[in-house]
């Protein structure tokens, strides 16, 4: 090879070395660029989702919404926000207040034993009923249940006072009422599910319809605060006669004692 071909040679060499570095360079160049994209799309995409999650964690529970919303109070109640629910036709002014909660097991035990035996002397106009129910375990025990199955009472009430306390029987009777330390009433079809035992409840879309969209949810959070606000309730069932908080009768001929030492006779 001549001397002028080797330089040549040469020189083409290095212009071939060059342009394979420039275009490693534009190669590498691009690369960055893409991780940087990509980078910064991550970090948008994470602090996206840290946003989401913190508006979703200060977002207010269903029951906190329901605390603030304007109150449809049931048909058959009374008062301020329809916390007061008295049953009766009674012409003295005798008055039966049952202190309750959904998820109370003595609550379940109370309505088993002597149940029928209170709705038959509100029924046969010896006094009135009244129920004021509250919460509170829900707060104890975790879960929903009570408030739920509180506004699907209040949803029985709008039916009638008679699906009401048929309502609240199957909720408390033996074969439905689940153990304290369950949720099952947290779940609307368990509540439907027991509605559909009682006459007026059953297949009544309208009723199924308030459960299921909460229509009385707000109501029931009114009701809770009503009972939160008694004083002299500490515990559940409490039963006042005429005002005054009697022992809880564990049988119906206690129940009857009670009702004649409060000189209420047939």
């Amino acid at each position: 090879m001549s001397k002028r071909n080797s330089q040549a040679a040469k020189t083409a060499a290095r212009e071939r070395l060059r342009a394979e570095r420039e275009r490693e360079a534009r190669r590498a160049k691009v690369k960055r660029q893409i991780i940087v994209a990509c980078s910064a799309v991550g970090v948008l995409a994470v602090a996206g989702g840290i946003g989401y999650a913190v508006v979703q964690t200060n977002q207010p529970s269903k029951w906190e919404a329901a605390a603030d919303a304007e109150v449809v109070a049931p048909a058959n109640t009374s008062g301020k926000n329809g916390t007061t629910v008295l049953i009766g036709d009674s012409k003295s002014d005798n008055v039966v207040h049952l202190y309750e909660d959904p998820r109370c097991p003595a609550c379940a035990s109370f309505e088993q034993t002597i149940g029928e035996a209170v709705n038959k002397g509100m029924e046969d106009g010896d006094y009135k009923l009244s129920f004021t129910l509250g919460t509170f375990l829900d707060g104890n025990l975790g879960g929903e249940g009570s408030k739920n199955a509180l506004s699907a009472l209040g949803a029985a009430l709008n039916v009638s006072p008679e699906a009401f306390l048929d309502y609240k029987a199957a909720l408390y009777s033996a074969e439905y009422h689940p153990q304290e330390s369950t949720d099952e009433f947290a779940k609307d079809s368990y509540l439907i599910k027991v509605a559909n035992t009682v006459d007026a409840l059953k297949n009544n879309k309208k009723f199924q319809d308030a459960v299921e969209k909460g229509t009385y949810d707000a109501w029931a959070m009114k009701m809770s605060d009503s009972f939160d606000n008694t004083k002299d309730v500490k515990s559940t069932p409490t039963i006042k006669i005429n005002d005054k908080v009697i022992e809880n009768p564990s049988t119906v001929a206690e129940w009857e004692t009670a009702l004649k030492n409060a000189g209420i006779t047939k």
